[in-house]
């Protein structure tokens, strides 16, 4: 475009600045692509009055070249902008995820360790506060943030990066300290925008600024001025940078660096929320497990009770604990150890077997079935699958120890409502663990007694000791699991199977010694062998209705045969199904591994021979009912048929009307 000093586009505003005479001008845009970059003008034609044709296409063809220049520099900031912002995230990324605990020093680290990168002379960080009154205090009446928060500035940390590097921290900053006494920083925090002033000296923020600010002659020339803002968009701070290091004002590269710095910095104080949140839940976690421990815990006079003579310990299948009282169980649970001889061979102190056993003893709830007892008769039934069971040979007395633990152990804390019930519910513990959630609830409760000194009857086996009686008791706790227990089966069929292939038990007995993976399959039918051998089933029977009422009653759902109430007249059938299909296998297989273990499946064939014999009587009494039933259908349907051949019959009428 070429225009004189007549063209009504032309502005003296330059020239009344500069005392400079234009006369005429040519000028021509710089595109790239489709976007104005800049300017091009030529002023005042040497030796004519006015540009010509030939000028302008002289220049058009200067152009060309000169867009191509412009566009390699232009590609060149922009790549050092992404340079420079790609730097500042990744360096300010590493100090936040360095510093979790405080979200000043977060914001410290993260600010200090990008100074070079930020391009001005100084900046500043303005820390709001969520004040927490307390008392009679007069309402507050200043200024708000968006989100209705008040503007406190309890702290200003300001980083000097000309002449001599410093950091000046300010507490509980004065309303007259010049990074305050502006108000931009308020009017930031109260608005949530951000401001660019450009010419400092002629805003009103900065019309304070008579001189310099400090002894080395500063002054605010041009500031940038953020909110930094979290996830929740809360407003937590502000950042405020002044003076760009070449003199001119920040531009828009400046502004989407600084916002993307902040609000990086803002979204990262969830992760300082997050870890302060799980510092409570741990802090309040120890509380509850000291609460837990205290009320579990054996105290001094109940030690005394327990120590007083130990009677000699029944290691026969015929066993029944029905004579005995819980604390008389607590005494049979730890004379167990001493028939195994690990009290002495593992330096167990006393004192520290009796509170521990008694500790399990009192970790279990007060409920139908699986409560002390239960737990007890599981650990009972190990202890004679070792002992007379003659199981003892293929296991060291550390690896007998743990199994005897693990049964004891095995359904501490036991609510009386099985792992299913426990999805459908919500339950805690199934979103803590993934599966065996019960199973994996009772491992830790015993972990946790066994971690408390007073309580470990483990604290004199070495690391590698330890590390193994801790991954036996793992392993078989799990394995009271019966979803596990069907994967098993063929496993342990296939031991058996192979154990009548030795001529001798010497052979077979160091073989399986040897084979860690076989010692553990077995150990873990084992398991599932104390598990079953329920000596009440009418208590499992009555445990599991309870657990049908509150599926009726609170999810609303319909329960299972075995959990309705309604149904217990089917009881005797599903005892027998139950038998037949979980139980026989095990107690089967373990007979003709050992012929020691016969009197385990003899009495399961002899409680099935009662159970089915109430089956057969309530079958009885069905059939009964429904013959009746049909005998009294019966006489209905000819009483109904006489009454219909002693009636008049009607007169026949019209199908599609009636004629009166």
């Amino acid at each position: 475009m070429c225009f004189t000093l007549q063209d009504s586009h032309f502005s003296d505003f330059v020239d009344t600045l500069t005392e400079y005479e234009t006369k005429n001008v040519l000028a021509t845009p710089i595109m790239n692509g489709k976007d104005m970059v800049a300017v091009m003008m030529a002023v005042n034609k040497i030796g004519a009055p006015h540009f010509t044709a030939q000028d302008e296409e002289t220049l058009k063809k200067y152009l060309n070249f000169a867009n191509l220049v412009l566009r390699v520099f232009h590609l060149s900031y922009l790549h050092n902008c992404e340079t420079r912002r790609g730097q500042v995230l990744l360096w300010s990324a590493s100090k936040v995820f360095e510093e979790l605990t405080d979200i000043e020093r977060q914001f410290h680290k993260a600010l200090y360790t990008v100074r070079a990168f930020l391009n001005c002379d100084r900046y500043s960080e303005f820390f709001d506060l969520w004040p927490i009154l307390m008392g009679k205090v007069p309402p507050y009446s200043g200024p708000k943030t968006p989100d209705g928060r008040e503007v406190i500035f309890y702290k200003v940390i300001d980083y000097i990066l000309h002449g001599k590097e410093d950091i000046k921290v300010i507490p509980n900053p004065p309303a007259d300290h010049w990074a305050l006494v502006s108000g931009l920083p308020t009017y930031v925090a109260e608005n949530g925008l951000i401001c660019n002033i450009m010419n400092a000296a002629e805003d009103e923020f900065f019309d304070f600024q008579k001189e310099s600010l400090d002894e080395s002659g500063w002054t605010i020339k041009n500031v940038l001025s953020l909110p930094i803002i979290n996830k929740k968009e809360e407003i937590v701070g502000v950042a405020t940078f002044y003076n760009r290091k070449d003199g001119k004002p920040f531009d828009d590269m400046d502004e989407t660096l600084m916002e993307l710095l902040t609000q990086f910095l803002g979204w990262s104080v969830l992760n300082t929320d997050t870890y302060d949140k799980m510092n409570k839940l741990e802090n309040r976690k120890d509380i509850f497990q000291d609460m837990v421990m205290y009320h579990v815990k054996c105290r001094k006079d109940e030690i005394q009770n327990i120590m007083v003579g130990f009677s000699k310990f029944k290691v026969y299948f015929t066993s029944c604990d029905f004579e005995f009282s819980e604390l008389d169980l607590v005494k049979c649970g730890i004379k167990m150890y001493y028939e195994l001889g690990v009290v002495d061979k593992f330096h167990i102190p006393r004192e520290t077997l009796v509170r521990f056993v008694y500790s399990v003893s009192k970790g279990y709830r007060r409920i139908t079935y699986h409560n002390w007892r239960h737990g007890f008769n599981v650990g009972q039934t190990m202890f004679t699958l070792l002992m007379t069971g003659d199981l003892k040979r293929y296991y060291t007395d550390l690896e007998t120890m743990a199994m005897v633990t693990a049964g004891l152990c095995h359904d501490i804390d036991h609510r009386g409502i099985n792992n299913l019930y426990q999805m459908k519910s919500g339950n805690p513990l199934a979103k803590l663990h993934g599966s065996s959630i019960l199973e994996r609830h009772h491992l830790e409760f015993g972990k946790t007694l066994l971690r408390d000194e007073a309580l470990n009857i483990y604290q004199n086996l070495n690391r590698r000791q330890h590390e193994t009686v801790i991954h036996l008791m793992d392993i078989a706790i799990i394995a009271t699991d019966l979803a596990l227990y069907f994967k098993k089966r063929a496993m342990f069929q296939k031991i058996v199977d192979q154990s009548k292939t030795y001529e001798s038990w010497d052979g077979w007995t160091k073989y399986m010694m040897y084979e860690t993976t076989r010692k553990e399959i077995v150990m873990a039918m084992m398991m599932t062998a104390c598990d079953l051998s329920a000596i009440v089933a009418l208590s499992v029977a009555a445990e599991f209705w309870e657990q049908g009422d509150l599926e009726r009653t609170v999810l609303e759902q319909q329960p299972i045969p075995m959990m309705d109430r309604n149904k217990a007249d089917e009881l005797p059938k599903l005892q027998c199904g139950f038998i037949d299909f979980v139980c026989s296998f095990v107690y089967k297989e373990f007979s003709r591994f050992h012929v020691e273990i016969t009197p385990m499946l003899e009495r399961l064939l002899n409680n099935r021979k009662e159970w089915n014999a109430l089956k057969e009587i309530h079958e009885a009494k069905v059939a009964k009912l429904e013959e009746a039933k049909k005998a009294k259908e019966g006489a209905d349907d000819v009483t109904s048929a006489a009454n219909q051949g002693n009636a008049v019959p009607a007169p026949s009428q019209s199908k599609t009307c009636v004629i009166s």
